[in-house]
């Protein structure tokens, strides 16, 4: 594991400054799932006074403990130019992180290559987004903009058995996202 030290010294090593994407379902869909409200998944309920967007994401527990919980994370927000030096994955269980402060947020994701994660891709998730990782999917942790930000999240219990992460030789750059 890389001691804090040598995690500030990588910061003035950075070689590449990757491009924030907007979030979309296609652009996201190999990572996993965008939460936002779908007309073609609508449905009024009670009494036609609700409008319910149905099963936008699944969350997905595997091995035990098969439990899900709901947790509110609060997330202290990201300085710029930001340093992308890690990436963390969860291979027992999806992640889902939906916005509860009326902020946007940062999503970066990679694919898989060879048990390592490749070069990570980088969205802006709007205040009305939220995403579902699916289990075994490269990210970085949660990455809150402007202000201190809360996120619900929805994972399966006894993360410490869940967590797997990965810190590259060499981090990459991210500027400050115009939101």
């Amino acid at each position: 594991m890389r001691k804090a030290s040598e995690t500030s010294k990588l910061r003035h090593f950075l070689t590449q400054t990757l491009k924030i994407q907007t979030l979309t379902k296609n652009a996201f869909a190999l990572y996993g799932d965008v939460i936002e409200a779908d007309p073609s998944r609508m449905r009024l309920i009670n009494n036609g006074t609700t409008e319910r967007y149905h099963a936008l994401a699944e969350p997905v527990a595997v091995g035990q403990p098969e439990r899900l919980i709901f947790n509110i994370f609060r997330g202290q927000p990201r300085q710029f130019p930001y340093a992308i030096d890690m990436m963390e994955r969860h291979p027992f269980g999806s992640q889902s992180f939906v916005p509860m402060s009326g902020r946007p947020f940062l999503v970066a994701v990679s694919e898989d290559e060879e048990g390592q994660p490749g070069e990570p891709q980088v969205f802006l998730a709007q205040a009305h987004q939220g995403v579902n990782y699916f289990a075994n999917t490269w990210h970085h942790p949660l990455m809150a903009l402007g202000e201190v930000s809360d996120f619900l999240v929805v994972d399966r219990d006894n993360t410490a058995e869940n967590l797997e992460e990965f810190f590259f030789e060499t981090a990459y750059r991210i500027e400050e996202p115009r939101t």
